[in-house]
């Protein structure tokens, strides 16, 4: 999966995105609404530019046309495309329009209240006049065109003809994620991406099972005059109906959800790279959806990474055993770690031979999944196991160990490594808490200092008494030797 060869043209409404995040203090006196303690506030591309930032994030190069005012938060804007690698900028400035931003309040994880700042009216004759030149200047060097409808003027009948002319002219597609207008707006786009309230209201059609939203797709296909409609049906997935009639349904990645905002950005960037370079339409609809389910799990107007996408779409070719939905190599780990980091979440790490796992490694893994969030287990390899245990050892090799670690409920994902420990491994995925049995100090707990010096801790685990591999072992061939005596 490379990007890095592609180049789409987003045009559509720029937006500055602003996330202010607080504490819960109390409900007012005044009326009955929370007071917020304002602690930070972070600023980032909306809009479409949220969708070139996805674009840029997966190693594509986006140019981004819109308008933006000649004012702070327009200069906010131009600052944040001159500082994110992969974009840029060819916005058209206006001197008669404010900057488009939205202020969303954030407490305990959730959105409080959002306050917009705007004027919506047409295009005036210039602003038209200026975008269609920076359109025409630039659709000779894209691979595709994404047109980001958010319905605050950029994208007026006459621009969007010129901008999807143009395109068929020179073979370019055009993905469209639309509003609140009639789809034959976008007569002649390769693929339009409404949500299910976009596809009700243009269809005028209920679309509450998969039968209606296939019905309505297919009247608004007529109308669009497009290859393909894309449905996105939020916790239900996406179906995507094609002119040839085939239809294709795609449920959605089971996620704990954070945070919606701007997950259809992150779907129509993701199709319009994936088609950019050399997928079909139904395979760059599956890898829109891993990316979808990947960034809803991200809090405010987050991006996906490559390695992010390339992680969850590697899980669609893995067999559904307990070892393949677990069982991860060392950089997928560290992906998923920054993801869990950045929700937040507390990671723990511990490790060991788990060669026939007892109830002592069961308890003692329950309990270390207490201390933490999200679990990461890693097991000594074959060689390893042997240079530390003998010969004879291990009794199960790596894939059947990790396969019985992977089916517990409290282990989040498993790893395996060949050195003699897995300092090294401490010091890629730097765990917050440590966990060893209390068997060890926590001055023999290989990567303690490390752990401790990055601002974690060290857990040591109570064992369960009477319980050992070597127990097993001894009691598995005591009968042999017994029989042996008897001759």
């Amino acid at each position: 999966m490379d990007f890095s060869g592609a180049t789409i043209l987003t045009l559509g409404d720029i937006m500055l995105d602003r996330f202010a995040y607080c504490g819960l203090e109390r409900i007012s006196p005044e009326a009955p609404v929370p007071v917020l303690l304002l602690q930070r506030v972070e600023s980032m591309l909306g809009g479409a530019g949220n969708v070139a930032r996805n674009v840029a994030a997966l190693g594509g190069t986006a140019v981004l046309i819109g308008l933006l005012g000649n004012d702070a938060a327009g200069d906010e804007v131009r600052a944040a495309i001159r500082d994110t690698p992969g974009l840029v900028d060819a916005h058209v400035a206006s001197n008669t329009r404010p900057t488009i931003s939205k202020t969303r309040y954030i407490a305990a994880h959730q959105q409080m209240m959002r306050v917009d700042e705007e004027e919506v009216r047409g295009l005036d004759s210039d602003e038209e006049a200026r975008l269609i030149a920076a359109i025409g200047a630039a659709l000779p060097d894209v691979d595709a065109v994404i047109l980001s409808d958010y319905d605050k003027a950029v994208l007026s009948p006459k621009v969007t003809r010129f901008t999807i002319a143009r395109a068929q002219a020179r073979d370019i597609p055009v993905f469209v994620d639309p509003k609140t207008k009639p789809f034959r707006h976008y007569r002649g786009a390769t693929c339009v991406t409404p949500n299910l309230a976009e596809l009700a209201f243009a269809a005028r059609m209920p679309v509450a099972s998969e039968e209606e939203v296939v019905a309505a797709a297919g009247r608004m296909l007529r109308d669009a005059k497009a290859e393909a409609i894309l449905a996105k049906r939020s916790d239900k997935g996406m179906v995507l109906v094609e002119a040839s009639g085939a239809v294709h349904v795609e449920p959605a990645r089971a996620r704990e959800v954070f945070d919606v905002t701007g997950a259809g950005d992150t779907v129509i960037a993701v199709l319009a790279l994936s088609v950019a370079r050399g997928y079909s339409l139904p395979e760059a609809m599956r890898l829109a959806n891993a990316a979808a389910g990947i960034v809803v799990s991200k809090l405010g107007t987050a991006t996906v990474e490559l390695d992010e996408l390339m992680l969850e779409a590697s899980r669609d070719s893995r067999s559904e055993t307990a070892l393949h939905a677990k069982y991860y190599s060392v950089a997928q780990v560290e992906t998923l770690v920054r993801q869990w980091k950045s929700r937040g979440l507390g990671v723990g790490f511990t490790n060991g031979c788990f060669d026939i796992v007892h109830p002592g490694h069961v308890a003692m893994l329950a309990a270390a999944r207490r201390e933490c969030d999200r679990l990461v287990v890693a097991l000594n390899g074959d060689a390893s196991v042997r240079r530390l245990k003998g010969s004879s050892r291990p009794i199960n090799t790596l894939a059947d160990r990790c396969a019985v670690i992977a089916a517990l409920e409290s282990v989040d994902a498993v790893i395996s490594f060949d050195d003699d420990t897995p300092l090294e491994l401490i010091r890629r995925l730097k765990p917050d808490v440590l966990m060893k049995g209390a068997d060890y100090t926590v001055e023999t707990v290989v990567g303690a200092d490390d752990v401790i010096a990055a601002g974690g801790r060290v857990a040591l685990i109570d064992l369960v008494e009477g319980h050992s591999t070597s127990r097993v072992i001894d009691r598995l061939q005591a009968p042999v030797a017994a029989f042996s005596d008897k001759g």
